[in-house]
């Protein structure tokens, strides 16, 4: 079965632990699939992109409270929080994979690469819920990754400029505040939770230097200029106001250029 295919199929599948095993075992193969000159057919019932599991239950993004990572619950429900994140990564990138035409082979495979690291990710992350005595499901969520996917779904510059460097980015900016929470609660489970988020942090720089490299790669095949094109993305698309402080190092290890950072500081 053609690589674009058998993305789609893996995105329909609901049950969490089979999707990450099956986008892990698709990453392994990607190389040796052709990768499909015509798109696969979509589903027919929209409700099926993408497959997710009856829990966890969820919520408009306002109306998920959060918790004091001081406490063991609160360190749960954020953990939570971030393996909903890449639950919904592994989405994403399987929709990249198969949604779109006309891209070079090394595009297909960039995108299958990141969503076998983002199962992984989602596979260490509940495996640390569990050892908490939670799991994936228990607490409430929210969808504001793939309400992006469905916005840019008919445009590949928005979608590349929108999420992996927009959306995906922001944990770049986040995830070394959340560390710096959990290392001074100092607990073994916490310390344990910033190891975990080291590795995250490691592999997202490199999904975000991919939205990158694709964003600008469009934007040269099409005559556009990339700094002045995403400002116009974000207003078409209302995507989220980005805040202070941001993660400058990881920021220019995945791309971005110092007019960029500026615009970034000024917005």
């Amino acid at each position: 079965m053609e690589l674009r295919h058998r993305a789609l199929q893996v995105l329909c599948l609901a049950d969490p632990e089979q999707k990450a095993a099956a986008a892990l075992d698709l990453q392994a193969q990607a190389a040796t699939l052709s990768i499909a000159d015509s798109p696969p057919a979509a589903p027919t019932d929209p409700s099926a992109l993408p497959g997710r599991p009856a829990r966890p239950e969820l919520r408009r993004h306002t109306e998920v409270a959060r918790r004091s990572p001081a406490t063991a619950e609160g360190r749960a429900v954020l953990i939570h929080a971030i393996a909903h994140i890449e639950f919904n990564a592994i989405n994403l990138a399987l929709d990249a994979v198969w949604r779109f035409d006309g891209m070079p082979a090394a595009y297909y495979t960039d995108w299958m690469l990141v969503a076998g690291e983002e199962a992984r990710h989602f596979r260490m992350l509940r495996d640390h819920l569990r050892q908490q005595g939670h799991d994936y499901g228990d607490f409430p969520a929210h969808q504001g990754l793939w309400t992006m996917c469905e916005k840019t779904r008919h445009d590949i510059v928005a979608r590349m400029a929108l999420v992996p460097r927009t959306l995906e980015a922001r944990g770049l900016d986040a995830t070394p505040q959340i560390q710096a929470k959990l290392r001074q609660v100092g607990t073994p489970d916490a310390l344990a939770a910033v190891g975990i988020l080291d590795i995250i942090l490691r592999d997202e720089v490199g999904h975000v230097a991919i939205g990158n490299h694709w964003y600008r790669w469009l934007c040269e095949r099409e005559g556009l200029d990339p700094e002045t094109h995403y400002g116009a993305l974000v207003r078409q698309y209302e995507a989220p106001r980005l805040k202070p402080p941001f993660n400058e190092a990881a920021r220019r290890k995945a791309g971005f250029s110092d007019a960029e950072l500026r615009w970034l500081q000024q917005a």
